[in-house]
């Protein structure tokens, strides 16, 4: 039986009530019902993979505050783009325990950064036990997806992620197909080396609504296909046997006209969307109401426009609202 409601991921865990990617994030997350999570994970300098949205991590953790790291701040181009702060493949894992994560939009969830300086840093290892000690306290099966953060820029500075990533997934038991597993990158090189390493997931292309790759940008220039290109049919028929789904930005689905859901159904592909959260600041001009940018706006308008394109999979950062949103 096909599922009639899309999965709920927790973006990050629940970060609309507690620093992303900390532990009472995901705890919460799976506490108020998400069907899976999702990590990001970058490399430290020793191969400890870590949880953070960034490999730059001033706006996540307190590392400015931190004396002994003053001169590990430094510029450097990720993914083409010239990015001053701190980044943990300067840093060992043992060094990046000593840190504390912190909310990194206060302006917008002033109440998540309450929560600023309690909690350490994660890694992927610490997550996978949490989903997976999660799935038992609850009572049913949570899965994990799992997203591979530039790829390419590691590999050039001599951390190739895709056997740490497998080192990980099978010491965590997580990689025989025995707990649910998505696989997702903007990259889609990776993908496919951790698809020939035998790890048994479904794997998803993300999509931004503009640019090119990074990966396909470095080896092809500016003969790579757009991400715009690659949801097209045309674009669609190339990912048919090399990836399960793709996961686009939202505003890619509300734009007026688009057939992508359609498409890549008819491709035997999924679709999955991001990111579903109800402030104004986040929603569409049309659903914005009053308050300023961190009051709800009318988010269920923009949810249900979301929903009737039939897409599989929508990644929340209010796990509550998403459940009680999306799940029919």
């Amino acid at each position: 039986m096909p599922r009639k409601s899309p999965l709920v991921i927790g973006h990050r865990g629940a970060p609309g009530y507690r620093p992303e990617h900390s532990r009472s994030s995901y705890e919460l997350a799976l506490a108020m019902g998400v069907d899976a999570v999702e990590p990001d994970i970058v490399a430290t300098k020793d191969g400890v993979l870590v949880v953070r949205h960034e490999n730059e991590i001033s706006g996540t953790t307190d590392v400015a505050e931190h004396p002994e790291f003053a001169d590990r701040r430094t510029t450097k181009r990720v993914d083409g783009q010239a990015l001053t702060g701190w980044f943990t493949e300067d840093f060992t894992w043992a060094e990046l325990t000593m840190l504390r994560g912190r909310e990194r939009l206060p302006e917008v969830r002033l109440s998540s950064a309450s929560f600023d300086g309690s909690q350490a840093i994660l890694r992927l290892s610490d997550v996978l036990d949490i989903v997976r000690a999660g799935s038992i306290e609850h009572g049913r099966e949570i899965g994990v997806v799992l997203e591979v953060k530039h790829a390419t820029y590691f590999a050039s500075i001599g951390l190739d992620l895709a056997p740490l990533i497998e080192r990980d997934l099978r010491a965590s038991g997580w990689a025989d197909g025995e707990l649910p597993l998505i696989i997702e990158c903007f990259e889609s090189t990776v993908l496919g080396q951790l698809r020939e390493r035998g790890i048994v997931a479904s794997y998803v292309y993300l999509i931004e609504a503009s640019g090119r790759p990074y990966d396909l940008l470095v080896a092809q220039g500016k003969q790579a296909l757009t991400y715009k290109a690659t949801v097209a049919p045309r674009g669609l028929d190339g990912l048919v046997g090399k990836v399960d789904g793709i996961s686009v930005n939202k505003r890619m689905l509300l734009a007026k006209g688009n057939t992508i859901v359609t498409d890549a159904h008819a491709r035997g592909l999924k679709v999955f969307t991001w990111t579903a959260r109800p402030e104004n600041a986040f929603l569409g001009a049309e659903f914005r109401g009053a308050g300023g940018p961190g009051a709800y706006g009318d988010y269920e308008s923009e949810w249900a426009a979301i929903a009737r394109t039939g897409v599989d999979g929508v990644f929340v950062d209010h796990p509550d609202l998403g459940v009680g949103f999306f799940r029919s």
